[in-house]
Formats: structure tokens, C-alpha cells, sequence
């Protein structure tokens, strides 16, 4: 079948992000026997003629269409992202017969609201790769629907159970000389490869999506076909990658070993990756630096002991000091996250989290006011319980947890610490 894929995302948040999730799907339809065309709409200024350019000279069979982000989650003034992505919808379906289906990380924590608002035709929640194989053969061959892992039809709920496969290596890796980052010519800043070498998240954050996108349990791809894979990027010319698995220090013993055949492969890259400051000795960030680490997001949330038992985290501040102290001395860079305003939080703690901010010393750091509220989240169930939400609310459009009597306050107090510090920002 002729699959016309559109990454819908033109939201650059904290900065642009190439579409790593729909280049697996891409790659997965393509091993299947398909023929792909993949179309990103970020940076593109005139989004319908670029539509009707790909449609008019494509004339696809199937229309998948992915939603990265829901809304920008910012409390004081949210941007809802759906109704340009339902632009995109209508323009595609005036322009074409071919069914449309949803997929993507947003799409996956509000299957049945979004696919609704959106007017899709259907939706798959979770992993696409095989999902989307599945569906695809099934409308080749004009099949029975029912039983495709999380796909959801309008107002007929889901068809089959979500399911996340147990082996990665199942998923394809996309791999350079296709056509996934059709953006990359175009953009003038500098380009961080997404890869992901983990899916899954056993944590539970109090207040975290992740569990519903990618299910708790972790799963890896084998260390062999990663560094293969980065091999044939190195190969393409890319050499900067950003691994955007959620943890990157877990499992410890696969994260060293990723280290060492990075090192082994001689392949000369710069990275960056995503932290949980907890586990994370120093032979690991030494191996880390050696490897290419040149940066890191180190997400510990806040500085009060209190607050952080109220997220779920594993760690206390004292070890997000150590950490980040061995980070330093290897020359990794380091961009820090505060969540301020959940449950228990009050001025003390607040002061608390900003005066321990400020201690590390960190290149940047990034602040948010006010919790976002995802479905099937302790943060969701505390915020029925006090009443900020109702068990019916609609968590699609944005709603936000704030300890009473704090927001104005912390606003003018976050505002008088951002003073002086331009490598602070909300």
C-alpha cells in the first residue's frame, strides 16, 4: 500500500525535535512491503501545499498521521497544539479519500478523546511498529479490524489490547539513506540525532506519562544492532546524537556496556542523554565522557527531601549533589529541572528547591510552575481526592495541579530568583 506518513509536530518547546517515533514506523511499513513517504511539517511555512504536494504526487492509500505534544504544558498561559494538528486532518481530508489514522506519544495518553476531537478515522495507542503492519495489511486485504493491539475506532473503543513487545529488536531502528528527516537540509542550527536504545519506565513518578506511552517495564534493543546503527549514521555524516531514552543510567550494567563499545567502535561522536539521579557511580560517568557525553539532562525536581518522597523519586538531594559534582569533574554539562507547586508543596520547600538549584551550579536550568495532570497518574488520583479535578474531567484539555495559596507567590518568588541568572528560564 502506498502510506503517506506526517509528523505533525511544529512545536519546538525547548528546541526542534526530528521525528525519531514515526521514522520507526516508517522503517517497520517499509520492511513490510510498503511504499513510504514521510512528510515533517516543522519549519514548513505554507503546511496545506506541502500537504497537497505530497498527496497530489504521492496519491496515498493510508494516511498516518503522528501528535508528539497535546499542549506546551505551561500552567499560566497553555497552548493548546491540537487544533493545528486538526488543521492538518481537514486539510488532508480534503484532499484525499485515504483513511486517516493517529498514532504518537500524545496521541497514546488520550486514545479516545484525541482520536474524537481529531475526526480521525482510527487511532493506535502504544508501539505503532507492529500495530501499524498489522492494520495495514488487514485494509489491503479488506479484513476484520478486531484484535489489532491498541487500536481504537470512533466510538467503538479499542479493538485489541495495548501491547509493548517484550523483544525491542523487533521494532526496526531507522537507519540513514531513506528519507526519515526530509526536514534536515532546511534547518541551520545544529542537528542532535535523536535515537532511542530503551522504552519503558518501571518508576512511577508521581505526575509521569511515560508508563501509558511505553509501558513499566523497560526494554532494550541489543547493544549490537545500536551501535551498528550508529556506525551507519557516523557513515551518512552525522556525528552529534541525543539518546533520548527516558532513563539513560538504567539498567547500570547496560549503560556501561553501551559505553564501552562506543568507545570500542572508535566512531568519534558527541551525545547527550537523560539522567535519573540515582545509581549513577562515577565509573559510569567516566565511561560516559570518554564515550562522547558532552551534556546531560539531570531531572531531579526539586531540593526538598519532602517533596521528592511525594513524587515517588528514589533519590535524596544529597545524591543529586554527588552527581552532579562527578558530572563536572568529567566536563559533562548539565541542565537541571525543577517541577514546583504539586502536592505538599509549600514556601519552605519551594526556598528550599530553588537555594538547592542555585548550589549546583548547573549550565542551565530549566523551571516549571504548576504539575500538568496525565490520566492513569498518582498526581491524577490526588487531584480527584482534593477536588482540583473531577473523575470525569477530560484530561485532554490541560488542567494543572497547584497548591493552593501558592501560585501567586511562587511566581513573584521564582521571578525575583531568575534575576541575575539568565541561564535560568521557565
Amino acid at each position: 500500500m502506498r502510506v503517506l506518513l506526517i509528523s505533525a509536530n511544529t512545536e519546538t518547546i525547548n528546541m526542534p525535535v526530528l521525528p525519531l517515533g514515526l521514522a520507526c514506523v516508517d522503517e517497520a511499513a517499509r520492511s513490510a512491503g510498503h511504499d513510504v513517504k514521510l512528510v515533517d511539517l516543522m519549519d514548513q511555512q505554507d503546511t496545506r501545499l506541502v500537504l497537497k504536494d505530497a498527496v497530489d504526487g504521492f496519491q496515498p492509500e493510508i494516511i498516518g498521521i503522528s501528535v508528539r505534544n497535546i499542549d506546551d504544558q505551561c500552567m499560566e498561559n497553555p497552548g493548546f497544539l491540537l487544533d493545528l494538528v486538526k488543521d492538518f486532518v481537514n486539510d488532508c481530508r480534503s484532499l484525499s479519500d485515504a483513511p486517516i489514522i493517529l498514532g504518537g506519544a500524545g496521541y497514546s495518553i488520550f486514545p479516545e478523546s484525541a482520536l474524537a476531537y481529531l475526526g480521525a478515522d482510527m487511532g493506535i495507542q502504544g508501539e505503532g511498529e507492529i500495530a501499524f503492519t498489522i492494520l495495514l495489511e488487514r485494509l489491503s486485504q479488506k479484513a476484520d479490524l478486531s484484535g489489532i493491539p491498541g487500536l481504537y475506532l470512533p466510538d467503538q473503543g479499542i479493538q485489541g489490547k495495548v501491547r509493548f513487545t517484550k523483544d525491542l529488536d523487533e521494532c526496526p531502528l531507522p537507519l540513514p539513506g531513506v528519507q526519515q528527516w526530509t526536514s534536515l537540509p532546511s534547518r541551520n542550527e545544529e542537528i542532535w540525532l535523536p535515537f532511542q536504545t530503551r522504552r519503558g519506565c518501571p518508576l512511577n513518578c508521581s505526575y509521569c506519562s511515560t508508563p501509558t506511552i511505553e509501558g513499566k517495564i523497560m526494554r532494550k534493543h541489543s547493544l549490537e544492532r545500536v551501535v551498528d546503527a550508529i556506525s551507519r549514521y557516523v557513515e551518512a555524516g552525522f556525528d552529534r546524537f541525543f539518546f533520548v531514552d527516558n532513563i539513560f543510567n538504567l539498567p547500570l550494567s547496560y549503560a556501561k556496556e553501551f559505553c564501552d563499545q562506543l568507545v570500542e567502535a572508535g566512531l568519534n561522536t558527541s551525545w547527550r542523554c537523560i539522567l535519573y539521579p540515582w545509581r549513577v557511580d562515577e565509573e559510569l560517568v567516566e565511561k560516559m565522557a570518554e564515550a562522547g557525553c558532552k551534556e546531560v539532562s539531570l531531572g531531579f525536581e526539586s531540593g526538598s527531601e519532602k517533596i521528592l518522597r511525594a513524587m515517588n523519586k528514589n533519590f535524596q538531594p544529597e545524591e543529586v549533589r554527588r552527581i552532579s559534582e562527578r558530572l563536572k569533574h568529567y566536563g559533562i554539562q548539565q541542565m537541571g529541572f525543577l517541577l514546583l507547586g504539586g502536592p505538599e508543596e509549600n514556601r519552605k520547600t519551594v526556598e528550599e528547591s530553588l537555594a538547592f538549584a542555585d548550589s549546583l551550579d548547573l549550565e542551565a536550568m530549566k523551571i516549571t510552575m504548576g504539575i500538568r495532570i496525565y490520566p492513569h497518574t498518582d498526581l491524577a488520583r490526588t487531584a480527584i481526592k482534593e477536588g482540583v479535578i473531577a473523575p470525569d474531567d477530560d484530561l485532554l484539555f490541560p488542567k494543572f495541579y497547584m497548591t493552593p495559596d501558592l501560585d501567586e507567590w511562587l511566581r513573584s518568588t521564582v521571578s525575583a530568583w531568575m534575576d541575575g541568572r539568565p541561564h535560568w528560564m521557565l
